[in-house]
């Protein structure tokens, strides 16, 4: 019978030499890596709601159909839990693994900015995209998040005639794109001194978060009449929190501004249907995931996009409501951005193949 204490020995050794032939694999094969066949790596800060995981699909489904057809290497996703400190951790990782772009959706607008520039000074292209970051060596593809929530905002406000009792409800705390949503509303909202916000809440861009932090402040508000919402699914929690609740809201709804997700726009259909239910949805597309992937690739081929791209939204409206009424629950308005469709829209010449 074998001494207990030498098979433990074995079998960490075993596992330990395993360990280090794997890092040297990975590590010799990102070195391997070049603008010829690169690897291109996805550093996604949060990954707690809809349109996150959207994202990371439209990502990963652009990758693998271009691993699939010989254009990359290969490719890398980490997912963060929303904090700075693990986004940090695992973007030096991927430096370490020597790719050639990483595409980082950011938890902070500046505190990464430090390890950014270690990636550029390494070598490694870095585009910023949908929650983007300051770091002058970083390209970045966001959206004008300012400027349609605020048109948003002010369209809700005109149908109100100017008046009324508002709730907003934010996205995700600390982000730059919650941020600037934020603000957009509120300047917006200036031009309209008799509308009140009577509560300020965070949503975190999720249904059931939104819902209950909705449901939590109902009770102690006067009578509501709009929502604005930041999209990913927070427009639907918000309006169950007021079926929910129930009352004055029964038969009439406050206008709740829809985020694109496709439960929203299912129950708002059905609203319409009993009583001429009306708002307006824009969102940002979740399909900015493939749009990264793609413009990483064209970055690493040699391409010389410019420094800051924008994204166009996502609108839905009486128009064109019905369009949207069989898109499968739980999922947010995106069209898909193909490689052909990221030259012509957001390189200023087409790269070549």
């Amino acid at each position: 019978m074998q001494n207990p204490s030498k098979s433990r020995n074995r079998l960490i050794f075993a596992a330990l030499a395993a360990t280090l032939l794997f890092s040297f694999t990975a590590d010799r094969n990102a070195a391997q890596a070049s603008p010829e066949s690169p690897v291109i790596a996805l550093s996604n800060s949060y990954y707690g709601n809809t349109w996150r995981h959207q994202m990371v699909e439209s990502f990963e489904e652009a990758a693998g159909q271009a691993k699939k057809d010989g254009k990359i290497q290969d490719f890398i996703v980490v997912n963060g839990d929303g904090t700075t400190n693990q986004q940090m951790s695992q973007m030096a990782d991927l430096i370490l693994r020597k790719v050639d772009v990483i595409a980082i959706n950011a938890a902070s607008e500046t505190a990464l900015n430090g390890t950014i520039q270690k990636a550029c000074q390494a070598g490694i292209k870095v585009l910023a995209f949908d929650s983007i970051v300051s770091a002058p060596c970083a390209y970045t593809l966001g959206f004008d998040f300012a400027k349609y929530q605020g048109d948003m905002a002010r369209e809700i406000a005109k149908r109100l005639n100017g008046k009324g009792n508002i709730i907003v409800v934010r996205g995700v705390k600390g982000s730059a794109p919650d941020n600037e949503m934020y603000n957009g509303q509120i300047e917006a909202l200036k031009q309209f001194p008799e509308i009140k916000t009577v509560a300020t809440v965070y949503g975190q861009a999720t249904t059931s978060v939104a819902q209950s932090a909705v449901a939590n402040v109902l009770p102690s508000l006067p009578h509501v009449d709009a929502v604005l919402g930041q999209g990913g699914g927070d427009d639907f929690g918000i309006a169950q929190a007021f079926e929910q609740y129930g009352g004055a809201y029964a038969d009439a709804m406050p206008i709740i501004s829809g985020g694109g997700s496709s439960n929203f726009i299912q129950w708002w259909s059905e609203r319409r249907k009993k009583n001429g239910y009306s708002t307006i949805s824009m969102n940002t597309t979740p399909g900015i995931g493939g749009a990264a992937f793609w413009l990483s690739y064209e970055i690493a081929k040699g391409a010389k996009p410019p420094q800051k791209m924008t994204m166009p939204v996502a609108v839905v409206d009486e128009k064109n409501l019905d369009e949207y009424l069989k898109m499968p629950s739980g999922t947010i308005v995106s069209p898909s951005f193909s490689q052909e469709w990221v030259q012509r829209m957001l390189l200023q010449s087409p790269a070549k193949q």
